[in-house]
């Protein structure tokens, strides 16, 4: 097998980009990142067809796919990135609002979401005959649950919904992302090993990933604002927050914290108590807008590819189907609890349930997840369902929240 050069893998995902970006911007006008995975996918099942009728253009695809690794690539490499930018261009002021729901649906939410569906998917896949056991229906629950940062915020910036809808959708997935990817792994160490650790145990693990990542985004982030506090270069500026970044989530990797947690925690400080000079701070934020940009645009264009990589087994398809709305259904008795629980104490937009659940966006970071598992038939069959739900996450919600807001309101209204 022939090794593609990362420059020409890189080159052609930037043209596919290009390519896709124009096309929508030119014809369609969705928004970008559900624009450029749907022309993705289809691109994808256009290289499918081609290789069924004898043209080499689908195996050479899936060939180059085949040695690439998404999963390093986004949970090792620019998740960082993309939740600093989110972070850091994030209002602090509106999170704390809205703080008791955002936590308890980024930790509480995440829990009873990956619980619910653990149980309903073990049920499920067993009832078709795809025996799959409780620990790996567990995995696809806490894979699954998280909200997507990089497709809620993308997706958000084009939609009109009411504020304290977006700040609790935008917080929770700032959070959440963390608290899944340590339940995940921490899922992955007793599916993998056997080992038998109790609830007491496991809830010991997640605290210290993170808590401890908590802290050491926020100490790393104060380093940083001394250094740019006197800083007159953009340049510079630009350097050390990317040192930031990276090196903050370097270090809660290799102690074993939550480098998600981490970076946030960096990014909203310095988003939101950094006193530097317009002529400093402008092309900054100019810098993270538009890396954030790229990074978004190229990782929506590799969900779309990866459809070429993957077996397609019918059973595998029809379990996935019939997944999104147990996903669907989890997702709102896990928005439904907190929401409940803070009634008492504070007031909620009309139908807060159902908009954050058909907000509650799916995307690349689950199926960097499931991608992340050994090779096996319990793989195959996680990463097929999960890409069946973030498709119909990303198309089918992304595209009709703004129509449910307002048919939302007009029903109040009328």
């Amino acid at each position: 097998m022939s090794t593609i050069e990362p420059f020409n893998f890189i080159a052609g995902l930037l043209v596919l980009t290009a390519l896709f970006g124009y096309i929508n911007e030119r014809f369609f006008k969705l928004p970008m990142p559900i624009a450029l995975m749907s022309f993705s996918l289809l691109f994808s099942l256009l290289l499918i067809v081609f290789g069924k009728v004898g043209l080499p253009f689908g195996d050479t695809a899936r060939t180059v796919l085949q040695q690439f690794d998404f999963s390093t690539f986004l949970l090792h490499g620019i998740l960082s990135f993309l939740l600093f930018a989110g972070a850091v261009r994030a209002d602090i002021n509106d999170l704390l609002t809205q703080k008791r729901i955002v936590i308890l649906l980024a930790t509480l939410g995440v829990v009873l979401s990956t619980a619910i569906i653990g149980l309903l998917s073990y049920g499920l896949l067993n009832l078709l005959g795809l025996g799959t056991p409780l620990i790996y229906c567990l995995l696809f629950g806490a894979l699954i649950s998280p909200t997507d940062p990089v497709a809620v915020m993308s997706l958000l910036k084009s939609m009109k919904l009411p504020k304290s809808i977006q700040t609790k959708i935008m917080g929770e997935s700032l959070l959440n992302d963390g608290v899944a990817v340590v339940l995940f792994f921490t899922l992955l160490g007793i599916a993998v090993d056997g080992a038998d650790l109790g609830v007491m145990m496991v809830s010991t693990l997640l605290l210290r990933e993170i808590v401890g990542g908590l802290l050491l985004g926020l100490v790393c982030g104060a380093l940083a604002y001394v250094l740019l506090k006197g800083v007159k270069s953009a340049q510079v500026a630009i350097f050390i927050t990317l040192a930031l970044v990276s090196g903050s989530y370097a270090l809660a990797d290799s102690w074993h914290l939550s480098g998600p947690i981490a970076v946030v925690a960096a990014g909203l400080l310095i988003g939101n108590r950094l006193t530097i000079s317009y002529r400093v701070r402008r092309p900054l934020d100019e810098f993270w807008e538009l890396f954030d940009e790229l990074l978004n645009a190229l990782l929506f264009i590799l969900i779309g590819l990866e459809v070429l990589v993957m077996s397609f087994e019918w059973n595998y398809l029809i379990a996935g189907v019939l997944l999104v709305p147990v996903v669907l259904a989890a997702r709102y008795l896990s928005v439904g609890v907190p929401v409940l629980l803070l009634k008492p104490f504070r007031g909620f937009t009309p139908n807060v349930v159902m908009l954050l659940t058909w907000g509650g966006l799916r995307g690349g970071i689950s199926v960097a997840m499931a991608l992340s598992l050994a090779p096996g038939p319990q793989r195959e069959l996680i990463v097929v369902v999960t890409y069946v739900v973030v498709i119909f996450s990303v198309l089918v919600q992304g595209l009709t929240l703004s129509r449910l807001n307002h048919n939302q309101n007009k029903l109040l209204n009328d």
